[in-house]
């Protein structure tokens, strides 16, 4: 096994030849040479190397060497060979360097002394180490704090040895009689430390004699001090809480950002009263505008998010203040903060909210920001959301919303033209202004997409004769002079929609094909297809609102069957509002002209492909009705499809409302837990603070806010045993499957009477997966149990295996034992959890993705829903589409 290290550096493997170099050097050579033999000695000995022949050779020409960097590397080559014999008694040969030690101890160079004393944190036999405990402890008043500040760590070390108590028994004593006069940082830290780890009871004792003085202390001994409130409080002695929480809240204040950030994390865990959470949220929020480093940005806006889940009616307060973290360049911060303020808007801040929302929407107007139309496109979400959740401030935002339906980002105007759907339905007293602005913007869509559903708006939800009329009007302009193209004697045809002069901003592509005539003469048909290249066209010019003609043109007959859909549910409904049946005869007449002419360039040979025969259904369906109107037909048009959104949105809704009623999974209290009535309590001395802490603890204990959320039983049923219940070693896992990263916390039990060393979990994995750390080295009293963590990362989705076994030495058996564990298999349904995407998002991904693969399935299963609810189960996924 490798030896656990200071210096892990690559080199070849030796042979004899060079470790008779080495020792030629180390002999023979000036400082610099017995520099380089001892570094290739150490890099040998890292690589498995044993070299047991060097030993008298260093000690003999290497230890009396006054060169400075060939002592560092002495001292790193006593730590890292073998200092034990076979029995676990340290080599005699350490006794050799017993006095070279003591001497470096007591050298005149403070560079020297340092080196050695952090040589000796590192050394673990008492033999050698008690006879320099002496000048270890002179060292600790030697008048340069680099020296006291290893001395003080090298007292800590041995101290903590399992019999360093009988090496320097009064440790403690010393090291708080050195914190009391100590002036430089580093070494105080250290002083504390070694206290906090030894001696517990004397450093609270020392911290609160200095409680008012803690904010001027160096930020290294303050973070010394949160580390030390945190394990006092988690060991249930809460008896000077109170003191602490003033301690830490006058931490709040100091100049270091990292002292500020463990502060607020600590506050958060001591308290749960409001004015604590309030004062950590501010700490956090502070330090979100202050720091530019993105991931500082992201850990903080994940701190946020915690507090939101347990604190959420305080963090309402600092909605305003995480919104500001949107100035940051950074999408992903940007989409962290959206997210963090949706969950927190409330009826009192949403008009703020979307206020500054709105702001920012102007703000990517302008055209200099990086990735503006993906920001937009965050921001429109976001606003739909609020909208959805309060209808109310939708009125404030569509309007202007509205303007980016010709976004050159579909994404974003499709968010847009789907937010529009949804207020209109939602909000019938903003119907006429929409419906108005919508006809007024129409000609600026560009995209297909963004066209059907703005057609379908208007096809719905114009209601009056005026709004009817003018939808009508806009659709013809947009589509054109009829037909789509002409055909002449001359050979030569011009589309009627195309101008006498050059349009600017626009390209006119023209197709021909001879065709032979009924009388056998020839002709030349062609159409143009106007492409825009600019979307910021003056209304008037004519290329500017030729966005259907065009579209169609390029082939797009999904989007004429909407046309043709949309002009017939107006003429049906113009015939209901129009009280002149002239007036609706040339409507119904216009109407079937454009459908007759798409149906004509569809079966025609100038676009290379024709229509397809849904869309040619669809437009003859609409030529019928229009020819031919019933009662019922009429209501299934003008009525059924409005009902069926209004029911899709009602259906969504209700999901969305399941959804939040699963997740804040109500949790009871046990009708026997105790409850303390802090009425009844004395409150001499306590803080407001810690007054209100006990009424919050109160509150949760009787509503039940202490009990875990996961569940014990469900934990048992991911416990795997490793080996056989009558091994020496008994062995069990618990698995735990976060993203890409796999924990195995192992317990150990050592079933036997003997004390078992060199106890090693070696791993080994099969698959995709690939073990983190290296294996340790543990001693295991009789009868006792150690709990071992392993850190497994995953590279792909395959399913592994992870095999490996336990190895260990006794006192009276000398070759290692060796116990096989049984197989962990890793499984690729770990890894999936049921998960929700919007429509709009599962669409584009598999727009993106090559997502769809044929799998062929062998099944008894007769009904489809019984299928699908078979499928949901079995690969662990959810069904986006309600049932």
């Amino acid at each position: 096994m490798e030896k656990p290290c200071s210096l892990l550096v690559h080199f070849d493997k030796g042979s004899a030849a060079m470790a008779n170099e080495i020792k030629a050097d180390l002999e023979g050579g000036d400082g610099p040479a017995k520099a380089d033999a001892m570094r290739r000695a150490i890099s040998l000995l890292l690589n498995g190397e044993t070299l047991p022949q060097l030993f008298i050779t260093i000690v003999r020409y290497v230890l009396p060497s006054e060169d400075h960097t060939v002592q560092k590397l002495l001292l790193l080559y006593l730590e890292i060979i073998d200092r034990r014999d076979p029995a676990g008694r340290a080599l005699p040969e350490m006794i050799l360097i017993c006095q070279n030690l003591r001497n470096n101890l007591q050298s005149p160079n403070e560079y020297i002394r340092g080196v050695t004393l952090r040589f000796l944190c590192r050394l673990s036999e008492p033999e050698v180490l008690e006879p320099l405990v002496p000048s270890v402890l002179a060292n600790l008043e030697h008048r340069h704090h680099f020296i006291r500040r290893h001395a003080v760590s090298a007292v800590s070390a041995i101290y903590r040895l399992p019999h360093g108590d009988q090496l320097i028994p009064d440790a403690p004593e010393l090291v708080e009689r050195l914190l009391a006069s100590e002036q430089d940082a580093s070494a105080r830290r250290n002083a504390f430390l070694m206290l906090c780890a030894c001696a517990q009871e004397r450093a609270v004792a020392y911290l609160l004699s200095n409680a008012d003085r803690v904010a001027e202390w160096p930020d290294l001994l303050q973070m010394a001090v949160l580390d030390l409130i945190r394990k006092v409080c988690r060991s249930q002695n809460r008896a000077n809480k109170g003191r602490y929480i003033t301690i830490i809240t006058s931490l709040l204040s100091a100049p270091s950002t990292a002292v500020v950030y463990e502060c607020a994390g600590a506050l958060v865990s001591l308290s749960s009263a409001p004015t604590a959470v309030r004062a950590a949220a501010n700490t956090y929020c502070q330090l979100l505008s202050s720091q530019s480093d993105n991931n500082v940005k992201l850990i903080l806006l994940d701190r946020l998010n915690e507090l939101r889940t347990t604190h959420r009616d305080v963090m309402v307060g600092v909605v305003m203040d995480v919104l500001r973290a949107l100035a940051s360049p950074n999408l992903d911060v940007k989409r962290k903060v959206l997210d963090l303020v949706l969950d927190l808007l409330t009826p009192r801040n949403v008009e703020e909210v979307v206020l500054y929302l709105k702001k920012e929407v102007v703000k990517t107007q302008a055209g200099d920001l990086e990735k503006g139309g993906e920001y937009r496109q965050m921001l429109v979400q976001a606003i739909h959301a609020c909208a959805v959740e309060y209808p109310e401030v939708a009125g404030s935002v569509v309007h202007l919303l509205m303007d980016f339906l010709g976004d050159t980002n579909v994404a974003a105007a499709v968010d847009v033209v789907l937010f529009v759907r949804e207020i209109i339905e939602t909000n019938p007293k903003l119907r006429v202004s929409m419906i108005q602005r919508l006809i007024d913007t129409f000609y600026q869509i560009r995209a297909s997409r963004v066209c059907s559903c703005a057609l379908w708006i208007l096809g719905e939800y114009s209601l009056s004769q005026s709004e009817v009329e003018s939808a009508i009007a806009t659709i013809k302009q947009c589509l054109g002079d009829l037909p789509f193209y002409t055909v002449s004697d001359e050979g030569e045809a011009n589309d009627s929609a195309k101008p006498a002069q050059p349009v600017v901003n626009s390209v006119t592509v023209s197709s021909r094909r001879p065709v032979v005539l009924a009388d056998g003469t020839y002709a030349t048909q062609s159409a143009a297809t106007e492409i825009i290249s600019t979307p910021s066209v003056a209304p008037g010019s004519l290329a500017s609102t030729l966005n259907l003609r065009s579209l169609i043109l390029s082939g797009d007959f999904f989007l004429a069957a909407v046309v043709a859909c949309t002009l017939t549910k107006l003429v049906l409904r113009l015939e209901e509002v129009q009280p002149s049946k002239v007036e609706s005869n040339k409507a119904c007449t216009g109407a079937l002209l454009i459908m007759t002419s798409i149906l004509q360039l569809g079966q025609s040979s100038y676009l290379p492909h024709p229509i397809d025969n849904d869309s040619y259904d669809r437009i003859v369906l609409c030529v019928r009705l229009l020819c031919n109107t019933g009662d019922d037909v009429r209501k299934i048009w003008l009525q059924s499809c409005r009902q069926s959104f209004a029911k899709m949105l009602a259906e969504k809704q209700f999901r969305e409302t399941e959804e939040m009623k699963a997740k804040s999974q109500i949790s009871h209290a046990q009708p026997d837990d105790l409850i303390d009535f802090y009425h009844l309590k004395s409150r001499r001395g306590m803080s407001q603070l810690e007054l209100e802490d006990e009424v919050h603890d109160d509150l949760k204990a009787a509503t039940g806010g202490f009990t875990k959320d996961a569940d014990d039983a469900n934990k048992l049923n991911r416990i795997l045993q490793l080996t056989g219940f009558s091994d020496p070693v008994y062995a069990e896992a618990f698995v735990t499957v976060h993203h890409y990263d796999i924990v195995l916390d192992v317990t150990v039990i050592n079933r036997t009477k003997e004390t078992l060393q060199n106890l090693c979990l070696e791993l080994a994995t099969m698959g995709d997966l690939k073990l983190v750390d290296r294996p340790q080295n543990y001693t295991l009293a009789p009868e006792t149990s150690k709990q071992i963590r392993a850190n497994i990362k995953v590279s792909s989705t395959e399913t592994g295996v992870i095999f490996g076994n336990i190895v260990y030495e006794t006192s009276n058996v000398m070759e290692r034992s060796v116990v096989v564990l049984n197989d962990i298999h890793i499984d690729i349904m770990d890894y999936i959890s049921p998960a929700t995407c919007a429509d709009v998002t599962f669409r584009n991904m598999w727009a993106e993705f090559e997502w769809e693969n044929k799998v062929a399935v062998n099944t008894v299963i007769q009904d489809e829903k019984e299928f699908l609810n078979h499928i949901i189960k079995s690969t662990n996924m959810k069904c986006l589409t309600p049932p």
